[in-house]
């Protein structure tokens, strides 16, 4: 597993600016939270909260040189799989509007748009999506 200082690295080289990348204090609060679940593989990483019936994926980082190798795809489908187990029946997440590789991945792994947040992100639009489980 990663560590914290390992997971705010790679963070800070995907979200320069918006969202802000988390501190290891932050991924580290998380790795102590029950209601959260941190899914690490070579590359990338994932963290997902589960209360109750309902999962959010929170943040997820994949390593810019291992993007469009399929750590995405195996970080989502252990997510989506991890939070299913812990009783989740709906799965939701914000995402830039113009993130189209993020979009795609998300859409390719049964997630749809059911809200849009102006300027969530520096200015630019975050859509809301969800999948049920």
């Amino acid at each position: 597993m990663m560590t914290p200082e390992d997971m705010a690295a790679l963070h800070a080289q995907c979200f320069q600016a918006a969202p802000r990348p988390w501190s290891a204090q932050e991924f580290a609060a998380y790795a102590q939270d029950t209601n959260a679940l941190i899914h690490c593989i070579h590359g990338g990483f994932g963290v997902v909260r589960v209360i109750a019936d309902e999962a959010e994926l929170l943040t997820l980082a994949v390593d810019p040189a291992r993007r469009r190798q399929g750590v995405g795809d195996a970080l989502v489908q252990n997510l989506c799989a991890g939070a299913k187990v812990a009783g989740a029946q709906d799965m939701f997440l914000e995402v830039a509007a113009d993130n189209a590789a993020a979009c795609a991945l998300y859409a390719k792994h049964g997630f749809a748009q059911v809200g849009r947040r102006p300027a969530y992100y520096a200015g630019i639009d975050a859509l809301v999506l969800r999948r049920a489980m």
